[in-house]
């Protein structure tokens, strides 16, 4: 094949596929990232060559030498989307086309080439087609794609790479949260930062996630599920969770979400939600909430519900805020009216259940 915008995919199937009899066994419980497809897809990217070599083909250990660029300065991106069986057996994607627009946002942030938008979609279909009988059955059942490009030269030298590698597996998950759909426990960070303006917030890149491990384990030995980080400027306001966006919703039925501010991901789910609101008639805003307005809205009744979003976690009630001075309750603990109702929308929009007035759900099989 050729390079350039262009991209012609090899299909070659993996000779040693899991048996049908291992398959379901690993289904029936595939919890979440852990259980892996037969295939992946690979492309390489060169300067002055351009985007070559696509394939499809046997997931495998990638070869990488000690001096590979990434090893050492961590250029590296990644985006995270889901298939869905549908009831008539055919399969969907929830907007790959807004994945593909931002993973070329980080990959400019990051310095790395743009995989033209056509092919990082035709690369997520060609997985699912290939490995379509991973997807699980059952209302949390899903096939986890995980696209993912990182800088592959040998070299020694703090400058952009010249070459890299764009690899998409996939995973078939049940719920991201052990136990399914209930209120979640989170801890709001002390001490420690995800992002900071300037940074690399607003790109989904290994980095901002290694800088939140220290304080979600932080959460962990509070009891939490994870972890809140407020502003790196003033420590006052809700930035975002360790891996999802978060909103508040009101006495008044306004729905209220931190604003982007280079710091906090563009979540696609979270622009999703803000959509949903409004078309169901909810005021939405994009505004700071500090951290104290949290805790007094909580204890006046003003703010009755909380929840967390994600591509993983879809829509998650938060329960229980604990932070080191106290903690407190969301609406009694309970999952709210508003809080449910958005995320079932969203589930059966991606399970191609309910009208599409946006185009949203992409039906590729």
């Amino acid at each position: 094949m050729s390079g350039g915008d262009k991209l012609d995919f090899e299909i070659r199937p993996n000779p040693a596929p899991v048996s049908v009899t291992d398959r379901a066994a690993l289904l029936a419980n595939p919890g979440f990232g852990r259980v892996f497809t037969d295939h992946m897809v690979t492309i390489r990217h060169a300067e002055g060559k351009g985007w070559y070599d696509a394939r499809v083909e046997a997931r495998a250990p990638i070869p990488m030498d000690p001096a590979a660029a990434v090893l050492h300065y961590a250029q590296e991106i990644f985006e995270g989307l889901k298939a869905y069986r549908t009831a008539d057996g055919g399969v969907t994607m929830f907007r790959p086309e807004a994945n593909a627009a931002r993973f070329g946002i980080s990959a400019r942030r990051m310095a790395m080439p743009v995989l033209p938008e056509d092919a990082f979609v035709d690369s997520l279909r060609l997985l699912v087609e290939i490995d379509r009988d991973w997807i699980p059955e059952g209302e949390d059942g899903s096939l986890y794609l995980r696209p993912f490009m990182f800088a592959s030269e040998v070299f020694l030298g703090v400058r952009p790479a010249n070459e890299y590698l764009y690899v998409v597996i996939a995973s078939p998950v049940g719920a991201y949260f052990s136990g399914g759909v209930k209120p979640v426990t989170v801890w709001v960070s002390p001490d420690y930062i995800r992002a900071a303006p300037g940074g690399t917030g607003a790109a989904k890149c290994g980095g901002n996630y290694a800088a939140s491990l220290v304080a979600q384990a932080e959460a962990i030995e509070h009891g939490c599920d994870q972890v809140v980080f407020l502003d790196a400027v003033e420590r006052r306001y809700v930035d975002e969770l360790g891996g999802m966006n978060v909103f508040f919703v009101y006495d008044d039925g306004s729905v209220v979400t931190p604003p982007l501010t280079g710091a906090i991901l563009a979540g696609i789910t979270r622009e999703s939600v803000l959509t949903l609101a409004a078309d169901a008639g909810h005021r939405v805003e994009e505004r700071p909430v500090s951290f104290a307005d949290w805790q007094a809205d909580a204890a006046s009744g003003r703010l009755r519900e909380v929840f967390a979003c994600g591509t993983a976690a879809v829509v998650t009630p938060i329960g229980q805020v604990r932070f080191p001075d106290g903690e407190f309750l969301i609406g009694g603990g309970e999952p709210g009216p508003v809080t449910t109702a958005l995320r079932q929308q969203l589930v059966d929009l991606q399970r191609g259940r309910a009208d599409d007035p946006h185009g949203w759900v992409r039906r590729i099989l």
